[in-house]
């Protein structure tokens, strides 16, 4: 089961239009990453609940045959007034909606959030689960004292058992330094405590209800990477990370011609007047004028066109962004239509207050 009906009201306006899932990493969604990690442990059925702009979640995966799996959809919403409109009913609500419609869920189920990177060993993860006999299990990260603050804190005592949760606590009030990663095996039971028709969620209601039945509900303390998109801040913090090439099983696309230099098909770089120094990804059908300077870490995604003299710096481009001649920006993401900067400023065009100057490059 993926989560995948969130707004994503965090990262806006990264997700203004497009649902987190769907936000690019190295050009591909990050749903997608987990759809790969779990074929290549042999999961074969993903359900996925889904709201807003759920199609096109939809459209991309469609059934799931490119990636060796069957996918299907649960549409969370209801007609008002006319119209469609996506109301997310939680995320123990959604898996109860889809039990109530088919009793999908009639084995051992892995629960992952839809916007978030792992390379979770999830048959080490189902074995623990199974070798406890537990109905519920959360995947735990250890993370710093001051981080607690971000998280929903799982408390548990020495052989793994949960007695507690604390969400976002502050760091001298946190019983535990161990964070929830909305990764979750849960046995067919468990949803029997969720009501139908409601809207429920896993982390601050299901999961109280368990520890308070004293139900077995277990911690699992793992060491792996799990990359959380919870901030703009951190969405371009991971793609900085992933272009240096500090994250297994993410490779560059395009062709390296360069050292740390990756380009698409029909780029347009003026090579003897331009300095790039990598790790830099360019992406196809992009153009990039004399005299133009790019230090990586740095995506630019396809149709973007830096203008002569710019420079661009630590920063991400989506699809079609155009940087002004002379131009500067800076530990950046930025669209044709906005520009975020690391500590989630955004700019808008049409902005008279700001310097930056960019734009469509389709216009």
């Amino acid at each position: 089961m993926i989560l995948a009906a969130g707004q994503g009201t965090r990262v806006r306006p990264l997700t203004k239009n497009l649902p987190k899932p769907m936000v690019p990493i190295l050009g591909k969604p990050v749903m997608e990453y987990i759809i790969e990690h779990l074929a290549r442990y042999g999961v074969k059925e993903i359900m996925v609940n889904v709201a807003f702009n759920h199609w096109k979640i939809e459209n991309y995966f469609g059934d799931g045959h490119r990636w060796g799996v069957e996918i299907g959809y649960s549409y969370e919403g209801g007609r008002e007034h006319g119209e469609i409109v996506p109301k997310p009913v939680g995320s123990a609500g959604g898996m109860k909606k889809i039990q109530d419609f088919s009793g999908f869920f009639d084995e051992t189920t892995l629960v992952l959030c839809g916007d978030a990177i792992i390379d979770l060993d999830i048959k080490a993860a189902l074995y623990e689960h199974k070798m406890k006999k537990a109905l519920a299990s959360v995947v735990t990260l250890e993370v710093p004292l001051d981080e607690v603050k971000n998280y929903g804190v799982v408390v548990s005592d020495k052989e793994g058992r949960i007695t507690s949760f604390q969400e976002k606590p502050k760091p001298e009030e946190a019983l535990s330094r161990f964070a929830s990663t909305g990764i979750y095996i849960f046995e067919p039971q468990i949803l029997d405590l969720v009501p139908s028709g409601v809207e429920f969620d896993i982390g601050s209601q299901l999961f109280p209800m368990l520890a308070e039945k004293s139900l077995p509900f277990y911690a699992q303390t793992r060491h792996f990477n799990w990359i959380d998109i919870g901030r703009v801040s951190d969405y371009l913090a991971v793609s900085l990370r992933v272009l240096r090439g500090e994250v297994a099983q993410m490779d560059m696309p395009g062709t390296q011609v360069r050292p740390g230099v990756w380009v698409g098909l029909n780029t347009r770089i003026d090579w003897d007047t331009v300095n790039i120094t990598g790790p830099v990804y360019i992406g196809s059908g992009a153009c990039i004028e004399p005299g133009v300077t790019i230090e990586g870490p740095a995506w630019l995604g396809h149709g973007c066109r830096l203008r002569a003299n710019s420079r661009l710096a630590r920063s991400v481009l989506f699809d079609y962004t155009r940087l002004s001649e002379g131009a500067v920006l800076e530990d950046v993401v930025a669209s044709p239509q906005y520009v975020v900067d690391k500590n989630g400023k955004t700019t808008y065009q049409g902005d008279e207050t700001t310097s930056l100057r960019w734009g469509d490059a389709r216009a």
